[in-house]
């Protein structure tokens, strides 16, 4: 097994190249990180201090030799080496589209998820205190309707946000709003059909289950 992925499975960017790897049908050893502290070794290969970060141990079993961060950037290496099973759309336009929209996923998306979202419920459950649901329904109330209106009216009913197939645009956005999906449930399906539609559709694939089981685990169910 040649392929390493550092980092820990509640993230939603070590989520996006886990099911990436998953899609493409590649095996991986998942190795536990934890970036509070973050341990010297791994603060080598992180200069960012963020996980993940993949190591190809064909190219370098140690130090930074063969280490990858960034999960975008990953998933870019994971499809230019095992281009087999494509998640980068081959017409020019397309693989525009899809970069844009793992970009909006990576940013505006997981933003108010995060911090407004993820970190006032699950990190004060894990400092033993209680869960700041204010903030969390703050969210859901305000940051996020407009955000999920754009891709409501980017999805229009169709089953890909890009062309006729799945590609790295529905893994990103996906990822990230599971993160919703854990602490607060799935986007409202009667004013978001179709956004509510792909991303049931996305969480019941194959490559989404091993990261959704170790979630639940730590998250059995959401808080609102």
């Amino acid at each position: 097994m040649s392929l390493i992925l550092y980092g820990a499975p509640l993230s939603p960017f070590v989520r996006k190249v886990d099911v990436t790897l998953r899609e493409k049908g590649l095996e991986f050893e998942l190795e536990p990180v934890s970036i509070l502290p973050m341990p010297d070794w791994f603060e080598e290969i992180s200069p960012a201090k963020r996980i993940p970060v993949l190591r190809d141990t064909e190219i370098g079993e140690e130090g930074v030799e063969g280490t990858i961060p960034d999960s975008s950037a990953i998933c870019a290496f994971l499809e230019r080496k095992y281009p087999d099973v494509p998640l980068y759309p081959s017409d020019p336009y397309e693989y525009g589209r899809a970069l844009f929209y793992e970009e909006y996923a990576d940013t505006v998306l997981v933003a108010p998820i995060g911090l407004g979202l993820f970190r006032p419920i699950m990190f004060n459950v894990f400092q033993k205190k209680e869960p700041d649901l204010e903030r969390a329904k703050k969210t859901l109330a305000e940051e996020l309707p407009p955000i999920f209106d754009y891709l409501e009216g980017e999805l229009d009913g169709r089953t890909f946000l890009v062309g006729d197939r799945l590609s790295i645009a529905d893994v990103a956005v996906a990822c990230c709003l599971t993160q919703m999906t854990l602490v607060a449930g799935n986007p409202d399906a009667s004013r978001w059909p179709s956004l509510a539609a792909h991303h049931e559709r996305m969480m019941a694939r194959e490559s989404f289950q091993p990261s959704l089981a170790m979630c639940r685990k730590v998250v059995p169910e959401p808080f609102l």
